[in-house]
């Protein structure tokens, strides 16, 4: 079963999570980004996400639209 993550009004599903010490060249350093981006490309993924230990890789569940269809009564009305 797949993980639904929810942030602010957007919902994604989880491909995977991977620990940001993976894209480091070295402890102290920052994340190299690129690596990150190349890793969301290669996985299919079109979201990244970050909490404070983890790149969480997603796919973006679409917003539906959608038109209210009125009964006869409410029409009549």
């Amino acid at each position: 079963m797949k993980q639904i993550y929810v942030h602010g009004e957007k919902a994604y599903i989880v491909l995977k999570r991977v620990v940001d010490l993976k894209f480091r060249a070295k402890l102290d350093l920052e994340p190299d980004m690129e690596i990150v981006k190349e890793y969301r490309d290669w996985i299919g993924a079109d979201h990244v996400l970050r909490d404070q230990t983890h790149f969480i890789f997603c796919e973006t569940i679409p917003d539906i639209e959608y038109e209210e269809i009125l009964e006869e009564e409410e029409i009549q009305s």
